[in-house]
Parts: structure tokens; sequence; C-alpha cells
């Protein structure tokens, strides 16, 4: 492991964040607003910090193994939210512990949306935009733009790129060279968001709205600058835009990437996942509205109009409210939370488990039904027409194991702490697949649980982001042996 090159990482990566308060310091400039300080100091601390890394070791070269990758992956992310936090630490109303400010940090970065903060209404422009710009900074990952800088300084990216890219098949790229494929990804994810910002502004978001919500609507990450999320704006349009946009950012941004390049839209259903993911939408849409409809929770239009957006909003992991699903009749907040599991496809900004793994366990379940009626037959399992490596397979099972295995670890210890088991159950689920919204005592925010849950849950949101083995790969005793 080459530690003075990790270092030297480390400290470029943290000059690169220190740039984050910019931003909201001229929000807070803009408005007025005393916050300009707050942002100020953080821009110090976390540049000044970034160079006593990078300084004594500006020299230091090496060619990175994967295992550095993993370190560096993990490492910056944590050290991310701890600067993140900073800011959400330093503000004087409302005051945050140390838990609360780096639970807020992370969830942001991690798009998950899980919050503490009560009466975001009434709190500092500058404060809710650096919220916003937390997620959008985490939706496609800090490290895949990092990754588009540092072969400039002579650091190479693959490593760094395949542990952070989302997704069972990490190794495809868009372009011949890993930078120009991490600037793609930018410039769609830009693009997309200057798109849903002026939706956004010419369906009536006030500017400072139609920007931070854009931010959080493309990263598929859920903070809001209101209390109310999308709800506050009462506006059909605008939940219309939110919709697509949420579609939109849960598909593969290299299926965005082929789709523009080829100027063929229709390449959309060729893809077997993308088809599972919007079928999965259609299915649960239809399901919903019925029931709601029949529990006579809305009228007519209303709906479709709520059921829709909610079943979109959960399925894709974002967390935008326009009422309180979980509230509903029956199954159906049961539903939505399970429909989070799948999230959205390989590759986008959505979280949980990807539709491409569900879709390839339900076909090894296939294949093994098969072979007990024919033993001796040879099956292989297909995407599209496009047989998949047995390797491929099995290492969707082990992630699923992993998944279900971490689960339940981390669902006890939330019992443990003394929440009842919807809570418990529903904010590891969350946390897990960066969701944001829970049930029982969490379904408004996460204020009221103990600190040790938090910690949990902000443990949770890691794995999630960084799909489990990233993370998990650091606590095997083979990872740190020479």
């Amino acid at each position: 492991m080459h530690l003075p090159v990790i270092l030297r990482i480390l400290g470029i990566l943290l000059v690169l964040f220190s740039t984050a308060s910019l931003p909201p310091m001229a929000v807070a400039w803009w408005y007025g607003e005393p916050e300009i300080m707050l942002f100020t100091y953080t821009f110090l601390i976390t540049l000044v910090t970034g160079l006593v890394f990078f300084l004594p070791f500006s020299r230091a070269k090496h060619d990175l193994r994967p295992r550095d990758g993993f370190l560096i992956t993990v490492l910056f992310w944590a050290v991310l939210a701890v600067f993140g936090a900073f800011p959400l630490l330093l503000m004087d109303a409302p005051s945050l512990s140390v838990t609360d400010a780096f639970f807020e940090s992370i969830s942001g970065l991690t798009t998950t949306g899980a919050t503490v903060l009560t009466n975001i209404d009434a709190m500092p422009r500058a404060i809710l935009f650096y919220r916003q710009q937390l997620q959008w900074l985490g939706g496609m990952g800090i490290i895949v733009l990092a990754v588009a800088i540092l072969p400039m300084l002579g650091i190479g990216g693959m490593q760094l790129y395949r542990t952070e890219a989302p997704g069972p098949v990490k190794d495809r790229k868009l372009t011949p060279r890993i930078a120009e494929t991490a600037k793609t990804l930018w410039y769609l994810y830009l693009g997309l968001t200057v798109a849903c910002a002026l939706a956004y502004w010419m369906a009536g978001m006030t500017p400072f709205d139609a920007i931070s919500h854009s931010f959080s609507t493309v990263a598929i990450g859920g903070f809001s600058t209101h209390d109310a999320s999308i709800g506050w704006f009462n506006s059909p349009a605008i939940e219309g835009i939110a919709i697509f946009f949420m579609l939109i950012s849960g598909i593969n941004f290299a299926m965005h990437y082929l789709v523009w390049h080829n100027r063929s839209f229709l390449m959309y259903f060729s893809d077997p996942e993308v088809r599972g993911y919007l079928l999965m939408l259609v299915g649960v849409c239809l399901l919903t509205v019925p029931v709601l409809l029949y529990n006579d929770v809305y009228d007519g239009m209303e709906a479709a109009r709520y059921g829709i957006f909610e079943v979109v909003s959960v399925a894709t992991t974002t967390g935008f409210a326009t009422t309180d699903f979980s509230i509903w009749p029956t199954f159906l907040p049961l539903l939505l939370f399970l429909t989070s599991f799948a999230g959205g496809c390989a590759g986008s900004t959505a979280g949980g488990m990807k539709v491409i793994r569900i879709l390839l366990i339900f076909k090894q379940g296939s294949r093994e039904l098969k072979r007990l009626i024919h033993p001796n037959a040879i099956f292989s399992i297909k995407l599209g027409r496009k047989p998949v490596d047995d390797k491929v397979a099995d290492a969707v099972w082990g992630f699923f194991s992993a998944y279900v295995f971490l689960f339940i670890v981390m669902y006890l210890a939330l019992l443990a702490t003394g929440l009842d088991i919807t809570t418990a159950f529903s904010a590891v689920a969350s946390c897990m697949n960066n969701l944001g919204p829970a049930l029982g005592e969490a379904s408004s925010n996460y204020q009221s649980l103990p600190d040790t849950a938090k910690w949990i849950l902000s443990f949770a949101m890691l794995l999630g982001r960084l799909e489990i083995f990233t993370l998990l790969v650091l606590f095997t005793p083979m990872f740190w042996r020479h």
C-alpha cells in the first residue's frame, strides 16, 4: 500500500472540495446573510488541511493498485462527510450536535436525503443551498469528477472509477480514456441539471428554488428547501417535471450517452434493465392508484397525481414528497419501501440494489428451477440476447447475501437502541437504499432517534452508496496484509 500517494491524493481531493464553500458564500452575500463568514471559515479549514496532506508528498508518484483505490474511495467519503459537516456544526440556528451535523452531511453526500432538521423554511438561504449542493456533488460521485482531473496530475484513475461506479459490471467505458469517460458523465449530469432547473423555473419556481431542487432531483437525493418538500408548491406541472427527471436520472448514464451518440431514442427500450425498471414502476403505479381510489383516500385524478408521484419518488430512491405515504392504507407503505430495494439502474444516481441485480437474481432462480426438471441440461443466464458470465451471477448472489446479512445486523442493532420494529426496519432500509423517508418515528425526520442509531444509519448510508463491498473489504484481515 502506497501511503504517501494515498495522502497526496486525499490532499488534492480536499483542496478541490474546499471550493464547494464558494457558491454558498456567494448566496450568503447575495441575500445579505451573516453565514458568509461561516463558509469562509469552512473554506479555509478544508483548503489548509488539504494542503497539509498534499505538500509533503507532492512528488510522490506511483501506480495505484486496486486496494489503494478502495482505501482512497472510502477514506475520501468519510473525510468528506466530516468536512462537509463543518458549516452545519458552526451555524447558530438551529444548533446541531456533532452527531446530527455528520448525519446531515453524509446523508447529503450519499444522496440519501434523511434529515434531522426541522423548520427548514426559516433557515438561511446559504445553508439551504449548501445542503442541496452536497447532494448534487455526491450524485455522480466526487471520485468520478476527480478522476477527470487526477490524470493531468500524473495519477492513474481507473482504480478509483471502478470502486466508485455503481452496479455489478464496472469495466464498461464510454470513451477510450477514463478521464474522458468521467468528463462525459459530468457533461451529461450537468446538462440534465441545467435542463431540470430551467423547467422548474418555467413552471413557477423562483430561480433559487429551481436551482436547488434541480440539484436534488438529478442527484436523486430528495433534500428540499421547504419542510413540505415538493408538496409545498402544490403544482401538478412541477410534480410532472420532477417525475420526468427522477425517471431519467434513474436510468444508466451510459445508456443516456449511447442514445445521444446514436441519436436513437428506441435504444432505451432495447436495454433489458431499462425495460425492467420501467415495467416495475408502471406495475406498482397500476397497483397503487386503484387501492387509493378503493379506500377513498383521494378522488379521481388526485389518486393518480399523488400515487404516481410517490411511487416514482420512492422507487427511484429520491424521497421527495407531495403527501405522507406512511399513513396510506393496507400494504401500500410497505410496497413502496420494497420497490426502493430495487432502486434504479446500475450506473445511475439512484440507490438500492439496482434493477439489473434483481433481474439476474430472478433469472438465476429460474435457471435453478429448470435444472431441477432437467438435471443434465446446460442453461445460461441471458440479459436480452447476451449471455451473462457465471462470475457476474455469482458476484450478484454474493452482493445480495452480504446485503441481507448486514441489513439484519443493523436492524437488530437499531432495535437494541430502543426503536420499535417499524421504525428500525424502515430506517435501515431507507438508509441502505439511500432513500431518505422512513416510517414510524422517522416518518417526518430522524431528529428524535438516539445518537447511537444515527451513527449506525450513517454507516448504512455509506454502505449503500459504495455498494457494500467497497467498504466491507476494508474490514478483512487480508486487505491489510502486504
